[in-house]
């Protein structure tokens, strides 16, 4: 694995210690030992490549001020066989190194000989992680907080995989418990009104699908012939379940007892559901590795045996007849319910369980979920519950998602205009490209709202950044291309030619190309996707900066083949972040 700035940082710790070490064996400094100090890349590239403050935390132990140990480090560094050409103090005594060219060569050689795989890090291997993610309710179409959620969760766990890890994508089915019985209850009411002499009559009219449902619907889903109580869906896809039912079944269904006739029209409809989150996510290029039922929780025993298991622990009890979880001694403010005085559990339950079996069970290493910003207060319960059961809830991660506000033309953009109905995922997808909501939802941290904007997502110019980006890599393409009708091929890169790279917009080109490997570990780290189309901006500005300023065509051998290197080692890069997000990379636009 490719880590080069990784290796100078190490290069950099190493000769500050030894130049200490040799300081304190000469008697210059005392034998103290050395406090924990930073490495990093300063801000401003005046201030060198690579710096550290380890003058400064060492002031106290080596009774000295900092400027002054900083000179009696450096006047003991020698650079001679590192990646650094000089070393220089600033301000109250910042060592800052700078790089030389050998370093810019290995960066471009390391982007040509990966390939493909360059940006990969071992920083999870041998480590298995689970993300879960959308698990929409399967009793109706995903809204726009599963097209956030989605891109998210599929980008996350890219990341991660480019990160070492072996990585499972899930998607946790609600097959069971209220939000079934209620989707079993809308659709015979539903159903009962198309059987009725009012439905019949509208059936009379043999009107295509969408309009039967909208005059069913009426204009706020509970026309007066066909009252809708507050306690079920009212979206019109329910509507068109039902008449795709009445139309294969008619009204047998109607005669029969009430729990009878929900199950059939659930047992025919929820399958459709289903399939309908398998095509849209699928539109959307996601593809999960396991689609796990929360039926089979219930009907394998998992459900009660974690009931047994969290009472063995002691940190339930009963009251007024229901099962309760001490959660108020794991910080919660209250304690929860489990299962109900009617002997029924809460959906917590499930939950719990659900949870246990991918940590204690199934044994994944880190089990990560994408949750929206109304769960916050879910996540100390569902950690209690592991601890309660013996399982290390440090081994459970949620990402809190903050919804997003779709903009038009300045302005909140509702598509739906019927009731203000959430807007559906598919229904993004007909308006803006795949592209541009991948890498959109994509482009601030999970946990901060932004605006999306219609408009920009589907505008061929510079300020899209998909975009832009895109044009970047075609922008390259388009410059092999015209290099290769000339005769021009590119040759290996050598040491010779790194010398020729000189220019600020050159080596600024190669500093970033050297910190892929990093962004993908902290965006491991952190959960956070954003940083990596963050990178992707941030290294298509630069390549149109160089771009602009330095000529390919017409320059010296060297210098035209020095650049020609760092163009297809850009080239590599961003195709290699596009196709971690699963991002078309066009080679012409």
């Amino acid at each position: 694995m490719y880590d080069l700035i990784n290796e100078s940082f190490t290069q950099a710790r190493e000769l500050v210690m030894n130049a200490m070490g040799a300081l304190v064996a000469e008697g210059v400094f005392p034998a103290e030992a050395v406090p924990a100090f930073n490495i990093e890349i300063p801000a401003d590239s005046k201030n060198g490549d690579v710096s550290t403050n380890a003058a400064m935390v060492c002031a106290k132990p080596f009774r000295n001020a900092p400027r002054k140990i900083a000179e009696a480090i450096v006047g003991k560094i020698v650079t001679e066989g590192s990646c650094f050409e000089k070393v220089e103090i600033a301000g109250p005594g910042f060592i800052n190194f700078f790089y030389n060219k050998g370093w810019y060569a290995s960066v471009v050689k390391a982007v040509l000989d990966a390939g493909a795989d360059y940006g990969k890090t071992e920083f999870g291997k041998g480590k298995r992680a689970l993300v879960e993610f959308v698990s929409a309710n399967p009793t109706g179409p995903m809204h726009i907080g599963n097209a956030r959620g989605g891109a998210i969760g599929d980008c996350l766990a890219a990341v991660m995989e480019y990160a070492g890890y072996e990585v499972e994508r899930e998607f946790y089915i609600n097959d069971a418990g209220n939000q079934i019985e209620k989707f079993g209850k809308s659709l015979r009411l539903r159903y009962m009104q198309i059987c009725s002499e009012a439905g019949q009559a509208i059936v009379a009219k043999n009107l295509d699908l969408d309009a039967f449902c909208k005059e069913i619907y009426g204009e706020d889903g509970n026309r007066p012939e066909f009252p809708m109580p507050d306690d079920v869906y009212l979206g019109m896809d329910i509507i068109a379940h039902a008449k795709n039912f009445f139309d294969e079944y008619g009204m047998i269904a109607s005669a029969q007892p009430e729990e009878d006739c929900k199950k059939a029209l659930v047992d025919y409809a929820l399958p459709k559901n289903i399939q309908g989150l398998h095509d849209d996510l699928a539109k959307y290029r996601i593809e999960y590795d396991t689609w796990f039922r929360e039926s089979t929780l219930h009907n394998d025993g998992s459900v009660a045996k974690v009931i047994e298991q969290l009472k063995a622990s002691g940190y339930t009890y009963e009251q007024d007849g229901a099962l309760w979880f001490k959660t108020t001694e794991f910080g919660d403010e209250k304690d929860r319910v489990l299962v109900r005085d009617n002997g029924i559990p809460t959906y917590f339950v499930p939950d719990i369980a659900y949870h246990y079996n991918k940590l204690a069970e199934r044994k994944f290493d880190k089990a990560i979920d994408i949750f929206g910003a109304d769960h916050h207060g879910y996540i100390p319960r569902l950690k209690a519950a592991m601890t309660a059961l013996g399982v290390d809830a440090k081994k459970l991660d949620i990402v809190i998602m903050q919804m997003v506000r779709l903009v038009k033309n300045g302005e909140t953009y509702k598509l739906s205009k019927r009731s203000g109905k959430a807007i559906t995922l598919n229904t993004l997808l007909e308006e803006i490209p795949i592209d541009a909501a991948r890498f959109f939802f994509n482009l601030r941290e999970p946990n901060s709202q932004f605006d999306f904007d219609l408009d920009l997502a589907i505008s061929n110019s510079s300020q899209n950044p998909v975009y832009y980006v895109q044009y970047a890599h075609a922008r390259i393409c388009s410059v092999i291309k015209k290099l290769k009708e000339e005769g021009v091929e590119a040759k290996a890169f050598t040491d010779e030619m790194a010398e020729a790279l000189n220019t600020s917009e050159e080596l600024e080109l190669v500093k970033l190309m050297a910190t892929l490997p990093t962004t993908i570990n902290d965006a491991a780290k952190a959960y956070d996707p954003a940083k990596v189309t963050k990178y992707a901006v941030d290294i298509a500005t630069l390549y149109h900066k160089f771009y602009n300023a330095c000529r390919i065509k017409g320059e010296p051998e060297n210098v035209m083949q020095a650049r020609l290197s760092l163009s297809l080692a850009v080239k590599q890069i961003i195709a290699n972040i596009l196709g971690m997000l699963k991002i078309n990379c066009p080679e012409s636009m």
